[in-house]
């Protein structure tokens, strides 16, 4: 069987005439005629276009190749015995009683009311149209936002002085609105990659802006190459490649400024150059950051090969890194190659329970393990539950990417459409989302008067944080686990042997076997 459909795919907006075949995903008799409606028959009209999800700047994309494990490969295992961090109790062993606040960092001193970072939200439209809703959301909900990567890099009003950033309007926006809503739980990261280390963005945010957090880039499970973005006027690809951009076509070539005048082509494409990763060069990062003034340091990595799993995982140790974020494919992103992100990387699954034999290797040697997230394709509650039980004790909180910028979209929108309502009743629109969210009268009692200025995108991400808590609660409270300390690889079952065999959790059939021997004697 094929894993992946080519060829097709409601991302890139193509279909086929008839069905495919499994391999090629070409129709399995291509039609003289047809005007093409699949990915080649694109391609022959807009070429490299057809690489990238679409409409490209206003979608988020996740791959849609099925894995042969998944989550879904694990059951989370109940019991009926006992309570672990409570009483056994069942006036007290309630589900409400259950802790899920987290905490990261070497010392464990950046607290989280809840166990998610968000997915970097950076220099994409799409990123920055709803990042008031992310930021104001991530904030009161405790949580850790990301800012992404080349965010000073593509500020229009951005000022340099000596080929390093010297002002970004949009970075001071974007830290501006976060700490506007900051309830001291949770944090911000500033990510930066080639051309931002180059800008000068690390030194910028950390001196200038007191970003605390600083994180370094690897990569991510989408892709693994560096971040694209649409430029759709010359005077913005000139003015990009001035700051050290890759752009393409290069926009400094005569024939690509008259494709661009002639309507050939409709955009010019900034891609960021590869990051190379070198021990010695990590480790003076670090150290350099710190140096700087940055209270934490961390580590975002991708899908990469299980050998440069380990370096991430080695160097973190070394280093005493803060966080390491471990992506897996297929990711999901606003600005990935489509083939790439769904035919490169090793998946979520397998790349988690790499990570945890090479954790329980280095701490049988005494070595440092630094706090770690995990992400990859994730969304409910019961995702949380099953990442951190599979790489427990390392992992401590869990990354969620397009699944938060998407309760951020939905509320926005609902937002705006419950005020053109109210607006036109006559009515105020903060008592419309008062009816519209269920964590409405729950927010307005928190922030009184403040309530009005919530963006609707950040109550409509609040609301979906608060179901997770819940839905995480009544999970961990089944298996009498009251925090998430407790939480360990003994909670889950293997429903397969190849996800038993991959992960070394026990297959349903031989959970439990010594414990029924002696119950059973």
């Amino acid at each position: 069987m094929s894993f992946s459909k080519p060829n097709r795919s409601a991302a890139t907006v193509t279909s086929t005439r008839v069905e495919p075949a499994p391999v090629s995903g070409i129709c399995v008799t291509c039609l003289d005629g047809c005007e093409g409606p699949c990915e080649i028959g694109r391609s022959a009209l807009k070429g490299r276009e057809m690489l990238y999800p679409q409409p490209f700047g206003k979608v988020t994309a996740g791959a849609d190749k099925d894995y042969p494990i998944d989550f879904s490969h694990f059951n989370i295992q109940g019991t009926c015995v006992g309570a672990v961090g409570v009483d056994a109790d069942p006036d007290v062993a309630t589900f409400p009683a259950v802790d899920c606040t987290a905490a990261v960092g070497a010392d464990e001193s950046i607290k989280l009311d809840f166990p998610i970072i968000t997915g970097a939200v950076g220099s994409t439209d799409v990123a920055r149209i709803n990042w008031e809703d992310m930021a104001a959301g991530a904030a009161i909900s405790g949580i850790i936002l990301v800012a992404g990567e080349n965010i000073c890099g593509m500020d229009p009003q951005a000022e340099f002085q000596n080929g390093k950033i010297a002002k970004s309007p949009e970075m001071e926006r974007r830290i501006d609105i976060y700490r506007q809503w900051y309830d001291g739980k949770g944090g911000i990261i500033i990510q930066a990659n080639v051309e931002d280390t180059k800008l000068g963005v690390p030194e910028y945010v950390i001196e200038k802006l007191g970003i605390e957090i600083f994180e370094l880039k690897w990569g991510q499970g989408a892709k693994d190459i560096g971040g694209e973005v649409k430029l759709p006027t010359l005077e913005r690809a000139l003015e990009l490649k001035e700051r050290g951009y890759i752009v393409l076509p290069d926009p400094t070539n005569p024939a690509a400024q008259e494709a661009f005048k002639s309507g050939g082509i409709s955009d010019f494409e900034r891609h960021s150059r590869l990051g190379m990763v070198d021990e010695e060069a990590f480790y003076k990062s670090v150290e350099h950051l710190r140096s700087v003034g940055a209270k934490y340091v961390t580590l975002k990595t991708g899908a990469y090969r299980p050998a440069d799993l380990a370096r991430a995982i080695k160097y973190c140790s070394e280093a005493k890194i803060d966080l390491l974020t471990i992506d897996g494919a297929g990711g999901g992103t606003g600005m990935s190659p489509w083939r790439m992100m769904n035919e490169w990387g090793v998946p979520t699954v397998e790349l988690e329970c790499l990570a945890y034999q090479m954790c329980e290797r280095l701490k049988a040697k005494g070595a440092y393990i630094p706090p770690i997230a995990v992400g990859g394709g994730l969304s409910l509650e019961d995702h949380m539950f099953k990442v951190i039980a599979l790489g427990a004790p390392y992992v401590k909180a869990v990354l969620f990417g397009r699944a938060i910028m998407t309760a951020a979209m939905v509320g926005k929108t609902h937002g705006r459409l419950m005020a053109e309502k109210m607006e036109l009743e006559g009515e105020d629109v903060a008592d419309g989302y008062l009816k519209l969210f269920a964590v409405g009268t729950q927010l307005k009692e928190r922030f009184g008067s403040d309530f009005e200025k919530l963006p609707a995108g950040a109550i409509g991400m609040y609301s979906y944080i608060d179901r997770l808590r819940q839905g995480l609660q009544q999970l961990m409270a089944g298996e009498r686990k009251f925090a998430l300390k407790y939480i360990e690889r003994n909670d889950l079952v293997a429903l397969t042997r190849d996800a038993a065999d991959i992960s070394g959790i026990p297959y349903i059939m031989d959970s439990d076997k010594e414990e029924i021997d002696k119950i059973l004697g």
